[in-house]
């Protein structure tokens, strides 16, 4: 999958979604004393931040290499998207899952829920809005991989946060009011409570989801399996390579680094095979434009 689509505009939808909903659930938690609009103004609150987050994490990861650090920053996003997800887990998850027990041991009535309801649903449209907008830039890159296969083959960490975290929000709305109707008809407050609980959990999953993904692209993931194939394919089509033993990617950031190891077709003399190696990459990274650092060992044997 290649790296086509606008990043930085789908943060830029769930900031601006999350900030106008979290002044809203938290005008919302204090008129009606509901703890699952509470969770949720945490939540939105949390994400807010989580999205300032990501934004400085893009631009930090757009510094150029040094010597210190000769492949560049592009990882930096990496860091940061493990740390919103560490902050989803924390902030999102262990307040609301406090906040829902507390309530269940000491429930409370709800004061005027038709205003939570009235805020819940402004905040459907506003993180469907933004729910719309991720999509929108994932499937300009997504293909015929299922979203579940997106989710797990995908290396922009940053997309898979932004995703994890409406799609997480979404579900909280429906939760958070699913659980204010069933308070109001039945006039216990214990709905409430386990809808609180509800989401303090579902946000746990999908931390956990999103942060064993980000996980594995700071150790050092290579591209995804269609890609590298792909790459596979073209080299082993160049006239000026018989064989192919290794192709080793690393992908870093938006960029990618590889490394490869072939047996070049015969020239008679060394001048000749340098030059063969020097149009075989020039040609893979017009080919691949996100190949910006290439490693060439000729060699005869495996």
């Amino acid at each position: 999958m290649s790296a086509k689509s606008n990043t930085i505009k789908s943060v830029m939808y769930a900031l601006a979604a999350n900030f106008s909903i979290a002044v809203a659930k938290a005008i919302a938690a204090v008129f009606t004393n509901s703890s699952a609009m509470l969770a949720e103004a945490i939540h939105s609150a949390a994400d807010t931040g989580n999205q300032l987050l990501l934004l400085w994490g893009i631009k930090s990861a757009k510094k150029p290499p040094n010597e210190d650090f000769p492949l560049g920053f592009g990882k930096e996003i990496y860091f940061w998207s493990f740390i919103v997800a560490i902050l989803l887990f924390s902030m999102g998850g262990l307040f609301s899952i406090y906040e829902g027990i507390h309530k269940i041991q000491h429930p409370g009535s709800l004061s005027y829920p038709w205003i939570a309801l009235g805020v819940l649903g402004f905040a459907m449209i506003a993180e469907g809005l933004s729910f719309f907008g991720c999509v929108h830039e994932i499937n300009k890159n997504r293909g015929d991989y299922s979203w579940w296969q997106w989710f797990r083959e995908s290396r922009q960490s940053e997309l898979i946060v932004v995703f994890g975290e409406d799609l997480a929000a979404l579900i909280g709305l429906i939760l958070a009011s699913s659980a204010i109707v069933l308070t109001m008809i039945t006039g216990n407050p214990i709905y409430d409570a386990i809808g609180t609980l509800s989401i303090g959990l579902l946000l746990f999953f999908v931390a956990i989801m999103v942060g064993i993904e980000i996980k594995a692209l700071l150790i050092g993931q290579g591209i995804d399996k269609r890609q590298k194939q792909k790459i596979e394919d073209f080299l082993n089509e160049r006239k000026e390579i018989e064989q192919v033993y290794h192709l080793i990617t690393l992908q870093m950031g938006k960029d990618v680094m590889v490394a490869i190891k072939a047996k070049m077709a015969p020239t008679g003399n060394e001048e000749s095979l340098i030059i063969n190696i020097n149009n075989t990459e020039k040609a893979l990274k017009q080919q691949f434009p996100q190949i910006l650092w290439s490693f060439f060992e000729p060699d005869i044997t495996d």
